[in-house]
């Protein structure tokens, strides 16, 4: 694992593709599950809960041309942000991973975030069952943090169970997740980690961006670290990002305080660091590919709200960009 933190310090400050833009934290609906009361599961029609076959390489986003044989010494496993939306009013509410909305929305995301860490590392991404964005935007968050603890975490983790047992080889990994899917890498990492010591011993770090990872969730799960600096290991890595002029409660952290680290400079600082100090962004256009911006976004912790400042994006470009490639 020699090298790979500073390695990853580097990927991460590219991975700011879509998660350093102030309207980034105006489109998530999520939050930590750690805070949240018990509830009773919502009463909808929820489909058979056994996990896709994974086994089968059409259930998969992304592998490796030789997954079992790949070419770089470490791996990414990636859970994509919601992009499931029910068709018609008939839809099932969770839909199937062969739904093509789905599909099509997860590769958009895969081509603006997982693809920061293609030149370096191995890239596994499953599809995963998902609930509707607006049945989901309409519950409560602790049914929506119940929900997506159920089907979507169940899948991702059979995923990842495929993915050791067929495809790893024991090298170390990185999880990478945003909105949904970093709400599920929560829940992995609050459950399955724990029960798979030997696992969780060779993960370099887990990027739950786009979600609230707080202080009352690493108490409850002591095992977890937060990142604290540019070579740790086995660490969570998290932010969350508002314009400066931002009002209003912050959907993802929808109330908390979220723990935040600037990946700009490894650190837990709050001076300003500007835009000169990224290495770049992907950005979308209307032409349809994904281009790197050098120099892009500037970034400034907030630690009494928990959140990540930037200043320098352009949120109405960004938007008419994203668009037009809806």
């Amino acid at each position: 694992m020699m090298g790979t933190p500073l390695r990853i310090a580097y990927l991460s400050i590219l991975a700011t593709v879509a998660v350093t833009t102030p309207g980034a934290a105006a489109t998530q609906v999520h939050a930590i599950t750690a805070e949240r009361t018990s509830v009773a599961a919502p009463q909808l029609d929820l489909p058979d809960p056994t996990p896709p076959d994974y086994s089968d390489p059409t259930n998969w986003l992304k592998v490796p041309k030789h997954p079992k044989a790949p070419r770089h010494r470490v791996d990414v496993f990636y859970l994509y942000p919601t992009s499931y939306a029910m068709a018609t009013p008939s839809s099932p509410v969770i839909g199937p991973v062969t739904d093509p909305g789905m599909r099509a929305g997860a590769q958009e995301s895969y081509d603006r975030q997982a693809t920061a860490f293609a030149p370096y590392a191995n890239i596994y991404a499953p599809y995963y069952r998902q609930i509707d964005t607006a049945t989901k935007a309409q519950m409560p968050q602790a049914e929506q943090d119940l929900l997506t603890a159920g089907i979507p975490t169940t899948d991702a983790i059979a995923a990842f169970d495929y993915y050791l047992r067929h495809y790893n080889d024991g090298r170390p990994f990185i999880l990478v997740g945003h909105s949904i899917g970093s709400n599920v890498l929560a829940n992995m990492l609050g459950g399955y980690f724990k029960k798979h010591p030997s696992v969780y011993s060779r993960m370099v770090a887990a990027y739950v961006v786009g979600f609230a990872v707080t202080r009352a969730f690493l108490d409850t799960h002591p095992y977890l670290t937060f990142a604290r600096n540019s070579t740790d290991t086995g660490v969570i890595v998290s932010w969350n990002t508002e314009a400066p002029d931002f009002e209003g409660v912050n959907p993802v952290l929808d109330g908390n305080i979220g723990l935040v680290i600037n990946p700009l400079t490894w650190s837990h600082t709050t001076h300003a660091v500007p835009a000169t100090e990224s290495l770049g962004s992907l950005l979308p256009t209307a032409a349809g590919p994904w281009i790197r911006a050098n120099h892009y976004a500037d970034a400034q912790i907030d630690l009494a709200k928990g959140v990540l400042i930037c200043s320098t994006c352009d949120e109405t470009l960004l938007a008419t960009h994203a668009a037009a490639l809806r």
